[in-house]
């Protein structure tokens, strides 16, 4: 055989490079986290700087754009419930004081300080609750009764409240429940009285599965992930009437969490069983319409994003991951 063929090696070297080339580039385009035309967000791999005050599962992370502060609720035994960082990823502080079961968190900044606020789900002394914290941890304002799970009737009784948004006027948007009794949006206004509420279990228009995260958009909207019903609806946050909702971008799982980005030309999603982000574009004023996704990263197996944040100065984008017990930063390009 040897006398039949000739042996080239510098030619099989030559060949083989162009092979283990061609499936660099393969396993590049197969593994890239990005699907889509451009990617429009990077890891921000030195973010934090100290990894290790991750001590519990990471469930939410609010961004302090005012002062470039951020801060995480984490749950577990013995551990601090309340993690702040700078911006940069040093780790600052922590606080526990009256923090049960931390499942979203919000930062609300004025002309006159910030404050922090809080949904807890946990059902001891604490839990049930929608509570107002000082940057260092000191309770400002609990609504709703520690430790006493309510009913759809009363609204200020809450049953696991998953997530709050705070306008700048004070004005308070609250979904609970988290699994509970309730399946309601309220409305409060900046002293906590009901302005609207909407919403009963089921899966009909206005009606709830888990609203599990909530936000309001420059254009007077507000927008409800509804976890267990696949979709995400609309709301005028004038009157509470419903507007419109999206499901043809959830049918592989539920959104847990939506932040719009700094410009509102984009809504962030998280997908918690599927691991993922999905970016998609938001409507200007006028229809609804349907969702149209604009790009994904596709996270690692058992990452598990449950909420988000933006940065609304820098655009950087803050994902809390209960799988991976860690917080990640996502910079915009």
């Amino acid at each position: 055989l040897s006398a039949a063929v000739s042996f080239d090696p510098t030619l099989m070297e030559f060949e083989c490079y162009i092979f283990i080339l061609y499936f660099q580039v393969l396993k590049a385009e197969y593994f890239s986290p990005w699907k889509g035309q451009q990617q429009m967000y990077k890891l921000d791999i030195g973010w934090p700087k100290s990894p290790e005050h991750f001590t519990g599962q990471t469930f939410c992370v609010a961004v302090d754009s005012l002062h470039g502060l951020v801060y995480v609720g984490q749950r577990g035994d013995n551990v601090p419930k309340v993690l702040v960082f700078s911006e940069e990823g040093y780790f600052l502080h922590s606080w526990n004081d009256t923090v049960e079961m931390p499942h979203g968190i919000f930062v609300w900044n004025t002309a006159i300080g910030s404050s922090v606020w809080i949904t807890d789900v946990g059902t001891g002394k604490y839990g049930h609750t929608v509570k107002q914290y000082s940057p260092l941890g000191k309770l400002m304002q609990v609504l709703g009764t520690p430790g006493n799970a309510g009913s759809s009737l009363i609204p200020l009784q809450f049953d696991q409240p998953a997530e709050l948004f705070v306008e700048e006027t004070g004005e308070v948007y609250v979904v609970d429940g988290d699994g509970g009794m309730n399946n309601r949006l309220i409305k409060l206004s900046d002293d906590y009285k009901e302005i609207w509420l909407t919403g009963t279990n089921g899966s009909g228009i206005g009606q709830f599965k888990i609203p599990h995260s909530v936000t309001v958009d420059a254009y007077g909207r507000v927008w409800v992930a509804d976890r267990g019903n696949k979709r995400i609806q609309v709301f005028d946050k004038a009157t509470g009437e419903w507007l419109g909702s999206w499901s043809g971008c959830f049918s592989e799982d539920g959104p847990y969490s939506v932040r719009f980005t700094a410009d509102y030309k984009y809504l962030i999603v998280a997908q918690l069983n599927i691991n993922r982000l999905a970016i998609l574009a938001a409507p200007p004023v006028g229809s609804i319409g349907d969702c149209v996704m604009v790009q994904i990263v596709q996270l690692a197996d058992e990452t598990k994003p449950h909420l988000v944040d933006v940065d609304m100065r820098s655009g950087a984008v803050y994902v809390a991951e209960i799988g991976a017990q860690q917080v990640q930063k996502y910079v915009p390009l």
